[in-house]
């Protein structure tokens, strides 16, 4: 696949990851770690869409306290398309952000928006996906989103109704209209979901032109519209930068789920058919570190008696790691770093966000945040 130079990729990357401290901290948050490999959530995310458009035409937004370490890792990137938003507006804003850099290169430019941190082993079926979005998205007024075929009955994820088949000729992914985004089901809900076959996760990518955003944003969301229309304009990114000072903390905090996908009629809904995780909490490793005879899925020097179902995860550098050592220790999520160890029930993972919570309001803590 060559790099189309009318595309364009936004990759959303201010997120803070507290499900996955004492690893993942304000400054590196989840898409700035390595977990799996070698290469952050980040780092993979554009490595898997440098195929398919120039390094100039993909955007990072991050913010303040995250910018320096974004572009320390993306030094392959133009400095200035790593956009720091002055503050958290949530992911309508920067939807907004997105659109505007884009419209003021290309108005008539075909963009990706991109979460940071999701985990996708085979890059070549994404790419496929990804490539035939963009170019089904310069066809029409349509806002496509990437719908995940789900695997079980999760109730973590929003989803997607599925209407009927939309014939595209030659492009290989399946499309079809979009009947409604639901919220995040409970379980005898998502079970119906799975049995019927009609509903795919919403993995939160989205693939749009710059007219079709800003005509969605306009008509659901005008004072978000008139501002992207400013930024757009501006002479230049740095004009914008300074522009983002004063506009950007009056904004509404909405997502763009509720902000736009909730209220359109135009969705279409691509088949990604590809593996795909959120990796939304310790226990996800689980899924992907190979467990040993017990069921510890380990990334660490790691000994145990009678333990099983553990989750066992050690940051240090190698020279300086000692053996985490565990005895009747059963359902546990362990993990060391330099300066701090979690020790967790697997059953609570989600609950570790309110202990971040709480050590970044105690003054002798703050810093491990």
């Amino acid at each position: 696949m060559d790099p189309n130079k009318n595309h364009y990729v936004i990759i959303m990357a201010g997120g803070r990851g507290e499900r996955f401290w004492p690893v993942s901290r304000e400054a590196t948050p989840k898409q700035l770690i390595s977990i799996l490999g070698d290469r952050s959530f980040l780092q993979e995310t554009v490595d898997r869409v440098r195929p398919l458009v120039p390094a100039e035409n993909i955007f990072i937004i991050t913010n303040v306290a995250q910018a320096a370490e974004v572009r320390r890792q993306l030094p392959e990137l133009p400095e200035e398309n790593i956009v720091a938003e002055p503050c958290g507006r949530d992911t309508c804003a920067a939807v907004a952000l997105g659109a505007a850099l884009v419209g003021h290169k290309n108005p008539q430019g075909i963009m990706a928006v991109l979460p940071a941190d999701h985990v996708i082993p085979d890059p070549g079926n994404f790419q496929q996906v990804l490539s035939d979005t963009l170019t089904f998205a310069e066809t029409g007024d349509h806002i496509v989103t990437i719908g995940i075929d789900p695997t079980e009955p999760a109730t973590g994820y929003g989803y997607i109704h599925c209407g009927n088949p939309i014939e595209t000729g030659a492009l290989k992914t399946g499309f079809f209209s979009g009947r409604r985004f639901v919220e995040k089901p409970d379980l005898p809900t998502a079970e119906s979901y799975l049995a019927s076959g009609e509903y795919r996760w919403n993995a939160g990518m989205f693939i749009w032109s710059y007219p079709t955003i800003f005509k969605a944003l306009e008509t659901h969301q005008p004072a978000m519209a008139a501002l992207c229309r400013n930024w757009a304009a501006a002479s230049d990114i740095p004009t914008m930068m300074e522009m983002l000072e004063k506009d950007y903390p009056p904004i509404t905090k909405i997502s763009v789920d509720f902000a736009i996908m909730e209220k359109v009629d135009n969705v279409v809904v691509a088949d990604g058919a590809f593996q795909w995780d959120d990796l939304g909490a310790w226990t996800a490793l689980a899924r992907h570190i190979a467990p040993d005879k017990d069921g510890n899925a380990a990334r660490a020097d790691f000994v145990q008696v009678d333990s099983s179902n553990n989750i066992i995860f050690d940051s240090r550098p190698a020279e300086s790691r000692t053996p985490i050592t565990l005895v009747g220790i059963h359902d546990s999520i362990i993990v060391q770093t330099p300066d701090a160890t979690l020790f967790a029930s697997r059953k609570d993972s989600q609950k570790i966000k309110n202990l971040v919570k709480m050590l970044a309001e105690d003054p002798g803590y703050r810093r491990l945040t």
